[in-house]
């Protein structure tokens, strides 16, 4: 299959505008102008079930529609902020395929009448963001940012912006107040970005993924773009493998791949190293629970993890052999979301906390079964209760493993 969104391994020198505009680059944006008013764009991208690639997987196309009406202020915001661990599919697009995303955000301002674009990355993506800040320059030489885009009405202006590598800016609230100069915590809902986002303006937040997905869907329509993956999980989708695997990287497949074949086929991962055992793999970075092998067989799509009691989320696939202890890796996850925590809900906050502790405890061998109990009646306690999925995937390590792998915990505890 030709690639879709990693385009620049078969267009060398992708990256530069000249090279993406002698591949049809900009083409969709023309087209968009030319044939298309805004509200069709927004059908066009509603009919093509595009769904967010950031991990919530929400309808693309719908929420460009939450946008009033009209003129007024408004604004694109692409979150860059690829902060989940085992991720790393958004940093490759800014940096080998920045055009895809820049006109993917541009044809996202046209719909909703947005005159500014601002580009949200980690702190730690300063290098990459170099080579997406040349290309934004590219574009205003060439007349595709700025005033009457390609000799219509429609102006648009872009920038990037840098965070401080914070986790929870990921979570689109907090991104936003992030880049208005506030803490980065994420704000009560409603009101929705949609209505009061940044400067209390709405505002449209898409992952950079997700819009790398709008050139091809104009340029080829939304009946094409149906005709790859499953009934709720339409299109391509970046898989970024990592872990105990042969080859780890990102990897372009159709939504409903099987978890086996992306693990194990020579084309994708090409199975487990030293001829070691699977034991599980986390299908979602630290926010999903961990599966097991019953759950290879399931298809990699939104829904396609739902019966096995885990998420695909952003597709951050960590491979984890019979080697792995399945408390310590708890123990190192949910190290992580206890230092990446805001701070701002006391359920997540304080749960966050007290699990980092039990675990710790367990796995040093100084734990009790009471210490078990209490370690999942913590989890079970913030679950739900927090203003953003942070305290939400923060339970995930603990629940998930405790299901899974009872018994290694047990182990710990006797001794």
């Amino acid at each position: 299959m030709a690639y879709i969104l990693l385009r620049h391994r078969d267009i060398e020198n992708l990256h530069k505008l000249d090279v993406y505009r002698e591949h049809g680059g900009y083409e969709a944006l023309q087209k968009a102008i030319d044939e298309y008013t805004p509200a069709e764009v927004i059908d066009i991208v509603k009919a093509s079930q595009l769904r967010g690639r950031g991990g919530a997987g929400f309808p693309t196309g719908l929420k460009w529609s939450f946008i009033p009406k009209g003129p007024g202020e408004k604004y694109i915001t692409i979150n860059s902020d690829e902060s989940e661990m085992g991720t790393f599919k958004d940093r490759e697009l800014l940096e080998y395929n920045p055009h895809q995303v820049i006109e993917g955000a541009l044809i996202a301002a046209y719909a909703v009448g947005a005159p500014q674009i601002y580009n949200y990355m980690r702190g730690e993506f300063m290098d990459i963001g170099y080579h997406f800040e040349e290309a934004i320059l590219e574009c205003y030489a060439a007349g595709l940012l700025g005033e009457n885009i390609l000799g219509s009405d429609f102006s648009c202006d872009m920038s990037a912006y840098y965070g401080a590598g914070a986790y929870i800016c990921g979570e689109e609230t907090a991104l936003l107040n992030s880049l208005m100069g506030e803490l980065g915590q994420p704000w009560a809902k409603p009101p929705f970005p949609a209505i009061e986002g940044l400067y209390f303006k709405p505002t449209v937040v898409n992952n950079t993924e997700t819009l790398a997905n709008v050139p091809p869907i104009i340029t080829n329509g939304a009946e094409w773009y149906t005709s790859m993956g499953t009934e709720k999980s339409k299109g391509p989708k970046i898989v970024c493998l990592s872990g105990h695997i042969n080859k780890p990287g990102n990897y372009e497949i159709v939504m409903g791949m099987t978890f086996r074949e992306l693990l194990f086929s020579g084309e994708y991962g090409g199975g487990i190293p030293n001829g070691k055992e699977f034991k599980g793999l986390l299908p979602s970075g630290g926010s999903g629970p961990v599966i097991t092998a019953d759950a290879l067989d399931a298809p990699i799509s939104y829904e396609g993890l739902d019966v096995y009691g885990s998420v695909m989320g952003s597709a951050s696939v960590v491979v984890m052999d019979e080697t792995v202890d399945m408390v310590w890796a708890a123990m190192k996850m949910e190290h992580f979301f206890k230092h990446e925590s805001c701070g701002k809900c006391t359920p997540c906050r304080e749960g966050t906390y007290w699990m980092d502790q039990l675990l710790h405890r367990i796995y040093e061998g100084e734990g009790t079964l009471q210490d078990l109990d209490v370690l999942k009646s913590v989890a079970n306690r913030i679950g739900g209760r927090t203003l953003c999925a942070l305290g939400d995937f923060a339970i995930n390590p603990v629940l998930g493993t405790v299901r899974h792998f009872s018994n290694e915990y047990e182990a710990k505890i006797k001794k």
